[in-house]
Formats: C-alpha cells, sequence, structure tokens
C-alpha cells in the first residue's frame, strides 16, 4: 500500500497509517531518491534529453515499468495477471485510508490494468499518448515509444543492469526501515 500512495501523502505519517504502511511509504521514497541518482538512470535520461528534455525521468519511469512488467516471471513466481489483480484488490480494500488525490488515478490504473499493459507496446503506446495530452508544455511523449523502439536493447540492457542493484538497494533498505521504526 504504501508504495502507491507513498507520493500522495505528507505529514506525520505513523499518526495517518498503521506501520506497515508507513514503512511503506518511507520505503517508496527511498526507492525514488536512490532511482533519480543511480548512474544508470542518469545514462538512460541523457539518452532521451535532446529529444524530451524535462520529460526523461518520467518516460525512464515508464519504459522501467514496461520492462519489469514485460520481464515480471523473471522476478516473481505469480504471473504478472496474479499479480496484478492482487494488487489492485489490495489498494481497494484500503479504499477508506486512501488518499483523495490517488483515488482519480487508480480507477483508471485499475480499468485499464496499467501495470500488466505497460508490458506490450500497444499498452504503453496508450499510456504515453495519455500523459502528453495531460502535460503542462509540449512533451513530445507521445513519441517515446517509438524512441524506445529504436533504442529498446539498450535501455532493456540499462533496466537489467539498474534493478539488479535496486533489489539489493530496496532490501537493504526495508531492513534499514524496519529496524529504526520498530516503535512507530
Amino acid at each position: 500500500m504504501g508504495n502507491f500512495i507513498g507520493d500522495f501523502v505528507r505529514g506525520e505519517l505513523n499518526k495517518q497509517f498503521e506501520k506497515e504502511i508507513v514503512i511503506g511509504i518511507l520505503l517508496h521514497r527511498e526507492i525514488d531518491s536512490y532511482t533519480d541518482s543511480h548512474p544508470l538512470v542518469k545514462q538512460a535520461q541523457e539518452l532521451l534529453k535532446p529529444e524530451f528534455h524535462r520529460y526523461s525521468l518520467v518516460i525512464t519511469d515508464m519504459y522501467y515499468d514496461h520492462f519489469l512488467s514485460k520481464n515480471w516471471s523473471a522476478y516473481n513466481d505469480k504471473s504478472i495477471k496474479e499479480y496484478t489483480q492482487w494488487v489492485y484488490q489490495v489498494i481497494a480494500s484500503h479504499k477508506p485510508i486512501l488518499p483523495k488525490r490517488f483515488l482519480h488515478p487508480f480507477k483508471y490504473m485499475r480499468r485499464e490494468n496499467w501495470l500488466e499493459a505497460y508490458g506490450n507496446m500497444e499498452g504503453l503506446q496508450r499510456s504515453f499518448t495519455g500523459l502528453s495530452y495531460r502535460t503542462s508544455f509540449e512533451s513530445g511523449m507521445e513519441k517515446a515509444p517509438e524512441f524506445l523502439e529504436r533504442h529498446y536493447d539498450f535501455f532493456e540492457d540499462n533496466f537489467k543492469h539498474f534493478f539488479q542493484d535496486l533489489i539489493l538497494f530496496s532490501k537493504e533498505k526495508l531492513d534499514q526501515i524496519e529496524q529504526n521504526n520498530g516503535n512507530l
């Protein structure tokens, strides 16, 4: 839960949520910080910047979501379909505590099955096209899937190496957060 709502909550978390959700929020924030500063992520963004400028971070994240969904079986025993349905059910079961700003995107996430749809180019194209309509500035994000196809091997290799680092970081950071927040 905390991973999905981490960008939508502020304030004293331990007064708003149970301990496990707070730990998830804290882990989500650590993962975001780690990802934003990782050399492989920066390398991917540098390739994107000439064409997509300030949107290179968002595009990199979505490319990584694509490769995670596409290669899900390498990381989890559950199928991507089983996993995404489980995630949507868990989130829906926590509706009373979900931040209001999260409810609107979650409705579309579930209905359009974003987590699984990112794994194919059609789903990725739909997502990028939708995002391009909602950006404040001309983003060109609707062209991001075409860019990915031209540089597919680079981005897939980049993701695989980064994700191995992220798995190790996440395990260590989760242990640290649990130890430091044992008395929440």
